[in-house]
């Protein structure tokens, strides 16, 4: 597994989803560990009801159908789906809106999606994905893909709130013009940070 991992650090994002399926092949017992471990390059979809883009990921999805942070429905139409509560709903609304501010002002352009959604110990999960096309001048491909996902968990008997957040980027620049030189630049990175802060007393 940890070979396999790290086989994964090594291989061009755009090439992730082949070898990907390979491993899972080879290692059927570890698939839902790589699946969860391994971060695939960005898919885009457009919402036919808002007329927005948003991206495709591991965290919107139910079965082969991928739900949109604008109109919160998914596509295809998918009986019986996973659906965020009111409350987070209202919240993944407004950091949708909010995100999208900062990733034009910050990358000058590109889609971004947050979602969010309830986990199993009564705290809850937040995904924030950039997908930028960089393709300008002499660049055939230009990519800059990011993940973000925030785990929130509030822990009652040491008072405690431990926040999880895991980012991932993938880059990958392609020129062959003459007068530029040929290259091929590709590669990812992942990071983790957990940090447990206290609760205060109310006065």
């Amino acid at each position: 597994m940890e070979a396999a991992l790290g086989l994964m650090r090594r291989i061009p994002p755009k090439h992730s989803v082949t070898a990907l399926s390979a491993l899972v092949s080879l290692l059927p017992n570890h698939s839902s560990d790589l699946l969860s471990q391994v971060d695939q390059p960005l898919q885009v979809l457009c919402d036919s009801e808002s007329g927005k883009e948003f991206i495709l990921c591991e965290y919107n999805r139910d079965a082969d159908s991928y739900r949109s942070p604008w109109s919160n429905k998914y596509h295809p139409p998918l009986g019986d789906a996973l659906l965020p509560s009111d409350e987070l709903r209202k919240l993944e609304v407004e950091a949708n809106e909010v995100f999208a501010i900062y990733r034009d002002q910050y990358y000058e352009g590109g889609i971004s999606s947050v979602y969010l959604w309830e986990d199993n110990n009564e705290g809850f999960v937040a995904c924030f994905l950039i997908k930028k096309d960089g393709r300008r001048g002499y660049l055939q491909e230009g990519l800059w893909e990011a993940i973000h996902v925030i785990e929130v968990g509030t822990s009652m008997e040491d008072e405690t709130t431990r926040y999880c957040l895991t980012s991932t980027v993938m880059l990958s620049l392609t020129t062959d013009k003459e007068s530029s030189g040929t290259f091929n630049l590709s590669g990812s990175i992942r990071r983790q940070v957990v940090v447990f802060v206290a609760h205060v007393p109310q006065v």
